[in-house]
């Protein structure tokens, strides 16, 4: 179930075919997900890889750039983002644990694919949540054979959604969480140009929730908290991806990155302390960027490049922040019940119950 299908439109825009990042031409989405029992744990979690364009992202680099609302989170590969402006590699979400086998992984997939013998080196993104209450987090299950098959099958198309991939173990304001997409299409007058969000949800408290900006939460403080025995509601992290194919430079990249937090702020989240909500934004608009590679010496002194004009980016801005929005709508309409290992349930958000609550709220909609 996703927003739309219930007849709930967030924003002004308008979605693209999949409503999903991957309504940005070239970018591909792969899981792996590990859900069942290992040496007598529980064991939900997994890896989710965003591919920025059709090819190896090391031969064809896309302009970056990225924003850290809280800091309370890792990842890896964005101090030369910042610095370059260059992302090089494809993009990996899992738990907080994995993060380093995520990375390795990723590097030797690079090496082994390309087989090159460029003086480079990689540096992958990697982005993170937390998913030890529904995970055992310390076995740190996540390895090689999962990453090798998230990107054995990233694709374009319709995005899995939900507890898949790194999602899988994931709670977002008290209910199930993990993974949501949804995207955004300017018209022609404004460049025509897309942009798509992908979250990884793991964040919020539930009283704070707003759906098109209802109160919803408040009304639905009946359904059984995980965190109403033990730990804080709201503890864990949110990390977006965000995507389009505007022509924009690494500083209006960076610039797209930070809407991310007005969609978050929408939905009631972003103000939490025990919240890592850190944030990429990377554009395709420019082709044929040099490819990373410190031993070439044939490389032009400089390359053409297109930059979409300041008086025009707005409207992306827009498009940033209701991708985001919907994206965690999408989030938690998408789940499935869970238990911890002691017992306690994580609810699913059902559609009808989130129309009811927004209906007692006073949402005009169907």
């Amino acid at each position: 179930m996703r927003a739309r299908q219930l007849g709930i439109t967030l924003g002004l825009g308008t979605p693209g075919p999949f409503n999903a990042i991957t309504d940005v031409p070239g970018v591909r989405v792969g899981h792996s997900t590990l859900n069942q029992r290992i040496d007598g744990r529980q064991v939900r979690t997994g890896v989710t890889l965003v591919q920025p364009r059709a090819g190896a992202a090391r031969l064809q680099p896309c302009f970056a750039g990225c924003h850290v609302l809280n800091g309370n989170g890792d990842a890896t590969g964005l101090e030369w983002i910042r610095e370059a402006g260059l992302l090089t590699t494809p993009i990996a979400i899992t738990n907080t644990h994995s993060v380093g086998a995520v990375r390795d992984t990723l590097i030797a997939e690079e090496r082994a694919e390309l087989g090159d013998s460029g003086l480079y080196w990689c540096m992958p993104v990697v982005m993170e949540t937390f998913d030890g209450l529904l995970n055992d987090i310390w076995g740190q299950h996540v390895g090689a054979r999962q990453v090798g098959e998230a990107l054995a099958c990233a694709e374009s198309g319709p995005v899995r959604e939900g507890s898949v991939g790194g999602g899988t173990g994931m709670i977002c304001h008290e209910f199930k969480g993990g993974i949501g997409s949804a995207s955004r299409r300017l018209p022609a007058e404004q460049g025509g140009w897309t942009v798509g969000a992908l979250v990884q949800a793991n964040h919020g408290q539930r009283r704070e929730l707003r759906v098109d900006g209802y109160p919803v939460g408040r009304r639905l403080g009946d359904i059984p908290s995980p965190f109403s025995e033990e730990g804080t509601p709201g503890m864990g992290s949110i990390v977006v991806i965000l995507a389009t194919d505007a022509p924009l430079l690494p500083h209006q990249c960076q610039r797209l990155a930070q809407r991310a937090s007005i969609g978050i702020a929408r939905t009631g989240g972003g103000t939490e302390d025990s919240s890592g909500d850190v944030f990429l934004a990377f554009a395709t608009g420019n082709q044929d960027l040099p490819p990373a590679d410190y031993a070439r010496k044939d490389l032009p002194q400089s390359t053409p490049l297109r930059m979409l004009n300041n008086d025009h980016i707005s409207p992306l801005f827009a498009a940033a922040a209701e991708a985001v929005e919907e994206a965690i709508v999408n989030v938690l309409l998408a789940g499935e019940d869970m238990r911890t290992e002691d017992g306690r349930l994580v609810p699913a958000l059902k559609g009808e119950r989130l129309l009811a609550a927004l209906r007692e709220t006073g949402w005009p909609g169907r």
